[in-house]
């Protein structure tokens, strides 16, 4: 069973599901399914499909996640990220409205839900930890902006385009004049009422007397009040026959079977973009989900979460969806809303199933400018340029790379942009642990402790150098030591004995061995004998299974101080 439920956690939160929390998940499905209606409506315009893709996205995924996904509040579903790099991944296979697109929108489902299945099973959900905050956020950021920019052409009314930041607002100043007025205003005022509803309503209706919940999930249904009274004033004033776009005919009924375009040539024209997408969908997700999972003590399992976002995209491959993730604002609501397992998701599912069975024929009116609307407040959240200023202050390599990944997804677009980032994030970390920091220590008086002697008073001879190591030891950073010692040695006749302090060394791999090996015969070739101390028992062992040991000139102390008392003359310390 213990085996069995690591692959199907219902197994596990099921055995203590209660009335209490059916009640608590079906509120929360209900405030969720609110919002995630006009939500799904949006992101599928900003993929470039028709409408109803969002809902269907929004449907089995979901229960497909909550059959197999970990985390107990996250909302699964189309994400404003994942839906521009659908849009830019399929916009350069097909042309957009043509079925070869909403085709190419399936199989990039497909490939993505493959490979997060795929890595799920062989457990590299560590992946993740490659991608460095930084430089998610600064993509984020950026793509944020790219997002809300390529909505205004809906809210102005007019026929603009373009992949970049440039292309964009090059495209919108040449069709200014074009600017249609009908659609303008709805645009405006959907815009100012859902930053309004965003911020002002609850504490509105909470000082009329309603209680916190009651306002909070009131509030949550700003976004369906805008549709509804969009709605009704162009169906009423006629304004579509005036040219005010709208949403027009959403097919009615559950989501269809459906089956991805498998030909060679699309497969790889979608197998990087794919992977981009599976790559941030899962960072993006497995953040959120650990975040909501340590306010309630709990604990999420994040190759497990990689089996449940790949079911769910290839659920929406094969239910005319397209590639979903773990959504940030609806899983924070459905958190707040008081879901107690992913039951909730499943439930929500119902509430969606139901709307597009039943509600479909009343948003054929719908203004996209509304749609519109209701992506850039959603999306303008995520925008965040203070990170520059924070690692500007705190690292000037992780800015750098924040800043090129910014300026490289508004330049060249978010593919780009989020290659620089993956690229960056394994860069820095090559940089960084390539040139490790190694600390010359000596003894803090009247103590057995070691501390680095430009920090800190402390005991030292000329005959000894004991280096501290603060990383563990590999391809990238073993010449680093060698360079380093060899430097060191050069310009200190006196000394006798070279001691490597491993206290924070939790692995020595076979080239970082080799190196160990070159210093070992560099200095007995100086006359200077190599030691080794505070190793670690797994870093033992390895060491022990090598002819290193016998060949290295000196001994392995036990602690810092035995080496500092057997060393150093009689009489000092």
């Amino acid at each position: 069973m213990p085996s069995l439920s690591r692959y199907f956690p219902p197994l596990d939160w099921g055995r203590s599901y209660t009335r209490d929390t059916l009640t608590s998940d079906l509120v929360a499905a209900v405030i969720v399914t609110i919002m995630l209606i006009p939500q799904s409506l949006a992101y599928a315009l900003l993929a470039g499909l028709p409408a109803q893709a969002g809902i269907y996205a929004s449907i089995v995924p979901i229960v497909l996640y909550a059959l197999f996904g970990t985390s107990r509040a996250l909302a699964v579903g189309p994400v404003a990220v994942v839906s521009l790099m659908t849009a830019a991944a399929i916009g350069q296979v097909a042309e957009a409205g043509s079925m070869g697109y909403a085709a190419a929108a399936l199989t990039l489902a497909l490939l993505s839900g493959a490979m997060l299945l795929g890595m799920g099973l062989l457990r590299l959900g560590f992946v993740a930890n490659f991608l460095s905050h930084p430089v998610i956020a600064g993509f984020i950021t950026a793509s944020g902006v790219l997002i809300a920019t390529s909505q205004l052409k809906h809210i102005l009314g007019v026929p603009a385009g373009g992949h970049t930041l440039v292309e964009m607002l090059a495209s919108l100043a040449a069709h200014l004049g074009d600017v249609h007025l009908a659609t303008l205003v709805i645009g405006v005022l959907a815009a100012a009422f859902l930053f309004w509803v965003r911020k002002g309503l609850k504490p509105v209706l909470m000082r009329a007397g309603l209680a916190p919940r009651a306002a909070d999930i009131l509030a949550k249904a700003g976004p369906v009040v805008a549709v509804a009274l969009s709605t009704a004033a162009v169906w009423l004033m006629g304004l579509d026959a005036r040219g005010v776009a709208i949403v027009g005919a959403v097919p009615q009924g559950l989501p269809p079977l459906t089956m991805p375009d498998l030909s060679p040539d699309l497969l790889g024209a979608l197998l990087v973009p794919a992977l981009l997408i599976s790559v941030i969908g899962f960072v993006e997700s497995v953040s959120v989900a650990q975040t909501l999972a340590a306010k309630k003590r709990q604990r999420i399992d994040p190759d497990q979460e990689l089996i449940g976002l790949g079911a769910a995209n290839l659920g929406a491959a094969f239910t005319g969806g397209y590639p979903v993730t773990g959504g940030f604002a609806r899983s924070v609501v459905n958190f707040d809303a008081g879901a107690e397992t992913p039951a909730a998701g499943a439930f929500t599912a119902v509430g969606l199933a139901i709307a597009a069975l039943a509600l479909t024929p009343l948003i054929f009116f719908l203004p996209k400018a509304v749609l519109a609307a209701t992506i850039i407040v959603a999306v303008l959240s995520l925008v965040d340029f203070s990170i520059l200023r924070k690692s500007w202050a705190y690292s000037k390599a992780d800015f750098a790379a924040v800043l090129a990944t910014i300026l490289l997804t508004l330049g060249l677009g978010v593919e780009a942009g989020v290659s620089t980032g993956v690229i960056l994030s394994l860069a820095l970390h090559l940089y960084k642990t390539s040139r490790p920091h190694v600390a010359e220590v000596g003894l803090v008086p009247g103590t057995q402790h070691f501390r680095n002697i430009l920090r800190h008073e402390v005991e030292t001879d000329p005959t000894l150098l004991t280096l501290r190591v603060d990383q563990s030891l590999y391809f990238a950073n073993a010449r680093f030591l060698e360079d380093l010692i060899q430097d060191r040695i050069a310009e200190d006749c006196a000394l006798r004995h070279v001691v490597l302090m491993c206290s924070a060394v939790n692995e020595i791999d076979f080239s970082a061995l080799e190196s160990l090996e070159a210093i070992n015969e560099r200095l007995k070739a100086a006359g200077i004998i190599l030691h080794l101390s505070e190793v670690k028992g797994p870093v033992m062992d390895r060491l022990q299974r090598s002819h290193f040991l016998d060949e290295m000139s000196g001994e392995v102390f036990l602690s810092q101080y035995d080496a500092w008392t057997t060393l150093v003359p009689t009489g000092k310390g």
